[in-house]
């Protein structure tokens, strides 16, 4: 084959390359990342609530706010988990954390990164390392089963291997499960494995990584009206005391459950039925 043709061949061949990924651009304050290909894509307006709205979490609001300000003055923070019951605000704990410190360091932001794209983690972090910002990384809804190896890649975040984790990155997770993992698949483990122990101690331990556990629970009657009261008051809706209680609590009861999900999600009927727009 002569020169000509292999010209020819390798001319093919880079237009069936792909184009090299343009550089992120870091003037947002959030990014959702994506992988294959990789990307981080930046979100315009985040969907998020008014600290002051979120009630009943006093304790695990001030902790991860407290850290959440450290590590955005550039000084030690710690990765954190948020675990407990399900609609109690976890995930808008983390975003409206974000939001308040953000608004006085213009430097902290956000990236969300989904559990299916866990194993790309690794490039991820390679894109924010030695960056002058600071990056909370925010993985919602962490957990996993049976023979689910994702949570190997999320040690890059926590532990980073042989570089170590990048000094401008904390990892904030939310999970229904302390351990991350569902009790009945560490009990079958530690059942059938010649070493129990050893057989979920590398499961186990990567909730141990994280330096803050925070704990969410149930909520009880008067948080959850006081939840509702609050939205009433920050979107200015009109509404007596009676009979939101009314309302509130049989709305509650058919849910089977009380919860701040289930408090904003019967303020956004009252304020339908108001007729008074969220936007």
């Amino acid at each position: 084959m002569n020169d000509e043709a292999l010209g020819r061949i390798a001319e093919a061949l880079e237009r069936l390359a792909p184009a090299p990924a343009a550089a992120p651009d870091f003037t947002a304050s959030a990014y959702v990342w994506h992988a294959d290909p990789d990307s981080l894509q930046p979100v315009e307006t985040v969907n998020r609530v008014d600290l002051s709205l979120l009630v009943g979490i006093n304790r695990s609001r001030d902790t991860l706010h407290a850290n959440t300000v450290q590590f955005a003055k550039g000084l030690p923070a710690n990765n954190a988990l948020l675990w407990g019951a399900r609609g109690m605000g976890k995930s808008s704990l983390v975003k409206a954390i974000h939001g308040d410190v953000q608004a006085m360091q213009k430097d902290l932001k956000i990236v969300e990164v989904q559990r299916e794209d866990l194993p790309s983690i690794g490039r991820c972090l390679a894109l924010l390392r030695g960056r002058p910002e600071r990056f909370i990384m925010f993985c919602d809804d962490l957990s996993f089963g049976h023979d689910d190896a994702h949570y190997k890649s999320l040690k890059a975040v926590l532990d980073g291997g042989i570089e170590g984790r990048p000094e401008n990155v904390v990892l904030y997770a939310t999970s229904n499960r302390r351990h991350l993992m569902p009790r009945d698949m560490i009990e079958n483990e530690r059942s059938t494995a010649i070493s129990p122990s050893e057989a979920v101690e590398e499961k186990v331990s990567l909730s141990d990584r994280f330096g803050l556990w925070l704990g969410f629970h149930p909520c009880d009657q008067d948080e959850y009206l006081t939840m509702i009261r609050g939205y009433c008051d920050a979107h200015s809706v009109k509404i007596d005391d009676e009979t939101l209680r009314a309302e509130a609590i049989e709305w509650q009861a058919t849910r089977g459950s009380r919860s701040g999900r289930v408090a904003w999600q019967y303020f956004v009927d009252l304020a339908g039925r108001k007729g008074v727009s969220l936007g």
